[in-house]
């Protein structure tokens, strides 16, 4: 098992002081306020991007001047999938090391208690052994499509680290694997291989299609988290956690391509065939993280793959007459 360096004794977050959520109407952003509000917290300040652009210094610190915020979670980026990350590398690479340098040095200059960083499991290596452990960043060399954004995500990751050398500050980044649930992207020309499974057996099952294609063998292997247990897995860490390293959150387990979409057939209740197009790309054979670092510290995943796509997908159905999943 990883050993975890000792640290005080941590004080958890007081749950009526002012905690600031950057991000909040994502995926992730979305599930920390949910988990948040569960957990008492009294206080939680959001902003929209129209309200405050945090690729813009200025604006970032005076908002910082002004609210105060005891602790920041940041799940803000800019985000998106193969073709826009590998189509406008140059925007990927510059938003975020925006958002990133301009939150976390106004949180140090304003005497953010704790701050909370999320990464994403792309800052590793694309061949690096699996699992992959945290000790794999930085081995070897990046995925070229997505090379901006986790060049970003590695920058903010060390920015934390090196704030909490220099200046004694708490910072703390979580590098998650594959997220998926409630408020997820289900738009099917950008959304992610669940969602888009999701979507594709849903409009099957209501238009009585004889089929559904799933790309590539089916053989690839993926781990899928929930993003309520991410949350929660964030929420535990800056309540239990007061050290300088980082940590992997996923489930622990993966699944085939082919056994996903057998499971979404399931959920969804469709009755068709799934047809695979061996035609189209597979990606990376397999992307495991190792979450020995955070179950050392006493965390575990809780909602297994089959009832959080039964509560992804009842949430996708409420939503899907009105489309606005589409573009969240």
């Amino acid at each position: 098992m990883t050993e975890i360096k000792e640290t005080q004794a941590v004080e958890p977050l007081d749950r009526n002081k002012k905690i600031y959520v950057a991000g909040h109407r994502g995926l992730v952003g979305s599930g920390l306020v949910r988990c948040l509000q569960r957990a008492g917290f009294k206080n939680i300040v959001t902003r929209t991007h129209a309200e405050l652009d945090l690729t813009r210094q200025a604006d970032v610190e005076a908002f910082f001047a002004e609210e105060k915020p005891d602790y920041v979670i940041l799940a803000a980026a800019k985000v998106g999938g193969i073709h826009a990350n590998d189509t406008y590398p140059a925007d990927f690479i510059m938003k975020n090391l925006q958002i990133e340098t301009n939150v976390i040095d106004a949180a140090y200059k304003n005497q953010v208690q704790k701050l909370l960083f999320l990464g994403s499991s792309c800052i590793y290596p694309r061949d690096c052994p699996q699992p992959i452990k945290e000790e794999y960043l930085l081995s070897g060399y990046l995925e070229k499509t997505n090379e901006a954004y986790a060049l970003a995500k590695i920058a903010g990751l060390k920015m934390c680290a090196f704030y909490n050398r220099q200046y004694g500050t708490h910072y703390i980044s979580v590098m998650p694997c594959n997220l998926y649930g409630i408020n997820d992207n289900f738009a099917l020309e950008n959304s992610h291989v669940l969602p888009a499974l999701i979507r594709k057996f849903h409009e099957a099952k209501i238009n009585q299609a004889p089929t559904v294609t799933v790309w590539g063998s089916g053989k690839p292997l993926r781990e899928f988290l929930n993003v309520d247990d991410l949350a929660d897995a964030c929420l535990y860490l800056m309540d239990h956690y007061d050290g300088d390293d980082f940590f992997n959150v996923g489930y622990g387990q993966e699944v085939t391509i082919r056994e996903l979409a057998e499971l979404v057939k399931k959920v969804t209740g469709y009755e068709g065939e799934i047809v695979q197009d061996p035609t189209k790309p597979d990606g990376t054979p397999r992307k495991l993280t190792d979450i020995s670092r955070i179950r050392a510290t006493g965390w575990e995943p809780k909602i297994d793959l089959e009832t959080g796509l039964r509560q992804t997908y009842e949430w996708f159905c409420g939503h899907y007459a009105t489309g606005d999943f589409a573009q969240r």
